[in-house]
């Protein structure tokens, strides 16, 4: 029999193309720059953010942020720095694919919680990621003690799928984790 006969045809996964430059009213999400280095630094040198992530170790320093910025410079997934009118990086929003599936990610510096910035944030990303990938589901999660990423989650329309133990880098421990999902027509703007 023909080797080529015993392939299975590679499902072709749509890139998201560049990331763009996504204004709120309050925010400005841009790509990452180099210079985002030391704001990343501080803001994941925090235990109250960084034990909330699943890939992000503590303690967390300005060499592990340029490491960051080097592997996801030029690659097609979307890693948006969110900023404030002065151009300060306050936290991010990615949306990457992993495992052939597109996933949402995000933290904001603990001294910008409770303002709803996460959620404006994350809604004006999702908005231009549906427009651009209409049909795609998009996954994501929370660690169970984390009950404001999953508020943000549920004012979106994201559905529980499950819970199962996910290993934190920063907790170096096992911990229950929440895997969420987004259907297109699910998504609700706030």
């Amino acid at each position: 029999m023909n080797a080529a006969v015993l392939e299975r045809p590679r499902m072709v996964v749509p890139k998201l193309g560049p990331c763009p430059i996504v204004e709120t009213r309050r925010l400005v999400l841009r790509p990452h720059q180099a210079a985002d280095a030391d704001a990343i630094a501080q803001s994941l040198d925090d235990w109250q953010v960084t034990r909330m992530l699943s890939r992000v170790p503590a303690p967390y320093s300005r060499g592990d942020a340029q490491d960051w910025l080097n592997m996801v410079r030029g690659t097609t997934d979307w890693h948006f720095a969110i900023t404030e009118g002065d151009g300060v990086h306050i936290g991010c929003v990615s949306i990457e694919l992993r495992h052939g599936r597109w996933h949402l990610g995000y933290w904001l510096n603990r001294f910008y919680w409770g303002q709803g910035l996460m959620t404006e944030a994350v809604s004006a990303v999702l908005d231009r990621f549906f427009r651009r990938m209409p049909q795609t589901e998009l996954f994501s999660g929370a660690f169970a003690d984390n009950a404001g990423s999953l508020r943000i989650q549920e004012r979106m329309g994201f559905s529980i799928l499950g819970c199962s133990d996910l290993f934190s880098m920063a907790r170096n421990a096992m911990a229950p984790h929440l895997e969420t999902r987004l259907r297109p027509e699910d998504f609700r703007r706030p």
